[in-house]
């Protein structure tokens, strides 16, 4: 059989994945679902080669309930940034929580004019034992799972650079593209938003000289 859309097997590939007394998965939910595909099918038909964030995983304030990477469902009412606005009406959105890391993001988004993919070292929700009102670090073997979903979309988008967005991220990256170069800009939240926003600016400086030289 010929596969017609590949994006759509990506995301029903996720739905696949249970969820335990730890990780909590919420692609499982049909408008979750919905959500994250609407949000990537639209990017990969506005944007060329983006530049892709790679983060940790979802937190339960943000993605666990938007299904959308490094967003919250305050941030996708509010943000004055056009991709969000233009998608705004479109998804499914079931609650008005807000998120720090995502804000802090799509504040320098906004500022600088960059719609980037968004993405996760580990694309689920992982959570203290039996506490789903909690977030943690994903572990090494969580890490190395989410690898091959980077990797999968990574060929579905052919991004122009990857950028790991705290520990997490790069090193999740940094497996899954032994042959890039990986960039890390520090995490924004813990104090780290102005490391982030210098980080991000060499980023977007690097690839700005490198237009140049084409």
């Amino acid at each position: 059989m010929v596969e017609r859309d590949p994006l759509r097997t990506f995301v029903n590939r996720l739905a696949r994945r249970p969820s335990t007394d730890e990780v909590y998965n919420p692609y499982r939910r049909r408008h979750l679902r919905e959500n994250l595909y609407v949000w990537l099918s639209t990017l990969r038909e506005e944007v060329e080669m983006p530049l892709m964030l790679v983060g940790e995983a979802l937190g339960f304030r943000g993605g666990r309930l938007t299904g959308v990477p490094f967003s919250s469902a305050r941030l996708l009412a509010d943000a004055e940034h056009p991709f969000v606005e233009r998608l705004r009406e479109r998804l499914d959105i079931r609650d008005d929580e807000s998120e720090n890391t995502a804000t802090m993001v799509w504040e320098y988004l906004v500022s600088r004019g960059v719609t980037p993919l968004c993405w996760n070292a580990f694309p689920f929700h992982p959570h203290r034992a039996g506490d789903p009102g909690t977030n943690r670090a994903p572990r090494r073997e969580e890490i190395r799972e989410g690898m091959l979903y980077l990797q999968k979309l990574e060929a579905l988008f052919a991004p122009v650079r990857v950028v790991g967005v705290g520990r997490a991220g790069a090193e999740c990256a940094r497996l899954a593209f032994p042959r890039r170069d990986i960039a890390r800009v520090r995490h924004p939240s813990f104090g780290g938003k102005r490391d982030f926003t210098a980080g991000m600016d060499d980023v977007l400086a690097a690839r700005t000289e490198a237009r140049a030289r084409v």
